[in-house]
């Protein structure tokens, strides 16, 4: 099956690659923030609950966001949302600037505010359009192939932080550079896009014609809301990314604090190692999907991951964190899949949708706060409880849409 030639003969490659460029930009701002966690910890003397604000104020972005992403791509088009985001971030990265003249913590969050409104145009408009964008059976390992280079940038991210944070004793830290690079090379690419036309792509009809809860029934559409495995899904993207942002979180903090690594190797790791196992599995699990059937491998990956982190929370020590590095690759298909799945038959919502999957993602903004805080008050390793409920629940859902 070809990914991205619908059988009218449409052929979307072009714009395909154009937005799969996108999913690096919001991977490596996502992954330096984890680096940045650390930082702050380090240099302003906050706590673990303190620092994870870093994380809070731009996913709480999302969750502000979402709702009028969504209106406005369904007013002006996908084109216009990726836009809007490029401008947010590419601004919000160049703030950057002054606050490392003010090294005030409070600016530095404004600025990751910015970063996270931008971000959350740039994915409300990306994961719907890149399921779109070919035959309607191919939507999960396209979202899956697409999120691939989003782990490239997960991998650089920490890399790049650690190069510029973590550096060598009597050496200055230079928190301004990286996110100025970051804000040239953003706005260059806004300027591409604002060059070039992206088709504005209904879901296919194999996509609108799922009545099952969530299609016309009696004349009418019912709720979005009534329709059980978008619920669920939402849930489940929800926690996902909660368990996803608090493990990479304080991923340095446990190597530093449970396995005796230097931070600025831990940096490393988690860069190569782990962001690497993850990238890797988003391309294994794509081509997967080619095999097994989507619902069927996350539910597997939902256990591989409950199992590890029960390790990393009931076995500190270098067996825990060789177990971190096995959620990650557990993990790495979870977004993408549940996205794309809790789409299956919302037919012309799929937009409005999208919105409230990517509001979910202030899951990210809950988690770091709560993993903190146990952190704080009975250790480390016990902070990672919380992301062994979410997987839990994921491989519950796994089973759920399986069965449906």
């Amino acid at each position: 099956m070809n990914l991205v030639k619908t059988r009218d003969g449409h052929n979307y490659l072009v714009p395909f690659a154009l937005i799969t460029s996108l999913f690096f930009l919001w991977g490596f701002a996502h992954s330096i923030l984890d680096v940045l966690n650390k930082y702050f910890q380090d240099t302003m003397g906050l706590t673990k609950t303190q620092s994870a604000l870093v994380q809070a104020v731009v996913y709480g972005g999302y969750f502000l966001m979402a709702l009028p992403a969504g209106a406005l791509i369904k007013r002006w088009g996908y084109r216009a949302g990726v836009l809007t985001g490029l401008l947010l971030y590419g601004i919000g990265a160049l703030l950057f600037i002054p606050g490392g003249q003010l090294m005030n913590f409070g600016f530095f969050l404004f600025s990751l505010f910015i970063i996270g409104c931008g971000l959350t145009f740039l994915e409300t408009s990306a994961n719907p359009y890149v399921t779109v964008l070919g035959p309607s059976q191919g939507a999960e390992q396209r979202i899956n192939f697409s999120q691939s280079f989003n782990g490239l940038g997960w991998i650089l991210g920490p890399l790049v932080g650690g190069m510029f944070l973590f550096t060598q004793p009597g050496k200055q830290p230079n928190i301004t550079l990286p996110y100025a690079l970051i804000g040239i090379v953003v706005l260059a690419i806004a300027f591409v896009f604002a060059r070039v036309r992206l088709p504005e792509v209904a879901a296919a009809p194999e996509q609108t014609d799922d009545v099952m809860e969530g299609g016309v029934q009696a004349g009418g559409y019912i709720p979005l809301f009534r329709h059980k495995k978008f619920v669920f899904g939402l849930v489940s993207l929800f926690l996902y990314v909660a368990a996803q942002t608090g493990v990479n979180s304080f991923f340095i903090n446990y190597a530093v604090e449970e396995a005796a690594v230097p931070r600025g190797a831990a940096a490393t790791l988690l860069g190569i190692g782990c962001m690497g196992l993850f990238m890797l599995g988003r391309m294994g699990g794509s081509w997967l999907m080619g095999y097994i059937r989507a619902e069927r491998l996350l539910a597997l990956c939902g256990v591989g991951a409950t199992l590890s982190t029960a390790l990393v929370v009931f076995v500190p020590g270098q067996l825990g964190f060789g177990a971190l590095f096995v959620v990650y690759l557990c993990e790495s298909i979870m977004f993408p899949t549940i996205f794309a799945l809790s789409l299956r038959g919302v037919g012309r919502h799929t937009k409005l949708a999208s919105s409230f999957l990517i509001m979910s993602i202030v899951g990210g903004a809950v988690a770091p706060l709560l993993m903190g805080w146990i952190a704080d008050r009975s250790g480390m390793s016990l902070g990672f409880i919380v992301p062994l409920v979410c997987y839990v629940v994921i491989a519950v859902y796994g089973q759920y849409v399986g069965r449906k």
